[in-house]
């Protein structure tokens, strides 16, 4: 059996269920000389080499051989790999902190991240807990099949959208056979043999079904009740442009994923700061929804936000990091009328908004004369 030292994310307790698909047995240990922190700016935490101090963990002391290669596995996209360290069970914990030898421990590859502050468990529970555990049964899907590093985000991306969704579908009422990925980048395909609850209580014959999995996302339209006016955003887009389209410059509401760790206004505000300089003001809800059920996972949160759109507002913006290259128009409420008459208008969210702001533009700018 192999001995191995957790000291962060995997101490909880769920996490650790999801990776090796069942409980071990644990016991409180520490590493000495090493100390735990969060990996700056990022989700996790990293061992570092620190002496005198004391990392506090779990020792596993049953695992077989396959267990430590499921462990391996989830810890490969961070950048982690297995090196063996002195262990002491854990003083206080009825041990008497004697020696309990050499254990694996997952450390940080030199170089690779940088230590921000001291490591707590609770706080990254209460942030990150619930979504790195969704992220977890997508990760040990795969198992063994390898995940590149630059997947963990978007799957992180994917476990926060999970965790939106709620889960509690009923048992039994869809049966996975098998499930594949065929391609994993940004996005991804997954494609299901399944059968599904019928509507006359039967179940479905087995069927091959795919989607194509992208993240949440939200969309905020700007509107200025005072000028009656509202800014849209136009940028290349690659959906029209592989369809043949002779327009793929779309107009469009500002738009963007929901980052793990932030909710859906929050990634509204940071959206309209990166793509037009702007500085929301109250966000109206208009709706959340599926775009194309039958094959996108993606959820959209959409709103209308009360914005301050004087002359000038509208730039030339986007996160160059992201190769975003975006131009904003300000247009008259009866000029974006006129557009989407004339069939201006072509993407989803963006008619959404016009319908609804169209309904709700009298109320809005009595409330702004008021």
């Amino acid at each position: 059996m192999a001995q191995v030292f957790l000291y962060g994310s995997l101490c909880h307790l769920p996490l650790l269920a999801a990776v090796l698909g069942r409980v071990p047995v644990v016991s409180a240990a520490m590493c000495p000389d090493h100390a735990v922190y969060w990996a700056k700016e990022h989700d996790f935490p990293l061992i570092v080499g620190q002496a005198g101090a004391r990392a506090r963990g779990l020792l596993l002391a049953d695992l077989t051989d396959a267990d430590v290669a499921r462990l391996a596995y989830y810890e490969g996209p961070f950048g982690f790999s297995a090196q063996p360290l002195a262990v002491e069970g854990a003083e206080g914990e009825g041990t008497g902190g004697e020696s309990a030898g050499l254990a694996q421990v997952f450390v940080p590859d030199a170089g690779l991240w940088v230590p921000g502050d001291v490591w707590n468990l609770d706080d990254w529970v209460a942030r990150w807990g619930a979504v790195h555990v969704a992220t977890a049964a997508d990760v040990m899907a795969l198992y063994p099949a390898p995940i590149a590093a630059t997947r963990r985000a978007p799957m992180l991306v994917r476990g926060a959208a999970r965790v939106r969704a709620g889960g509690g579908l009923p048992a039994g009422a869809v049966q996975v056979a098998a499930q594949r990925t065929p391609y994993a980048n940004f996005f991804a395909v997954e494609e299901y043999d399944l059968s599904y609850r019928r509507f006359d209580g039967g179940q479905s014959a087995v069927v091959t079904r795919a989607a194509f999995v992208s993240a949440d996302a939200v969309t905020v339209l700007p509107y200025d009740a005072v000028r009656d006016r509202v800014l849209i955003v136009e940028q290349f887009r690659m959906g029209p442009f592989a369809r043949g389209d002779g327009q793929p410059w779309q107009m469009e509401a500002i738009a963007g994923r929901i980052d793990p760790g932030e909710g859906p206004q929050d990634a509204a505000r940071r959206e309209a700061v990166e793509e037009a300089g702007l500085t929301l003001g109250a966000l109206l809800p208009i709706g959340n929804y599926y775009p194309s059920p039958g094959a996108k996972t993606e959820f959209i949160y959409s709103f209308v936000a009360l914005t301050d759109l004087p002359d000038g507002t509208a730039i030339v913006g986007g996160a160059p990091e992201e190769a975003e290259d975006i131009k904003g128009h300000l247009l008259s409420f009866e000029d974006f009328a006129d557009l989407v008459a004339r069939g201006g208008v072509t993407t989803a969210p963006l008619l959404l908004s016009y319908y609804w702001l169209e309904r709700a533009r009298g109320r809005l700018r009595d409330g702004a004369k008021a």
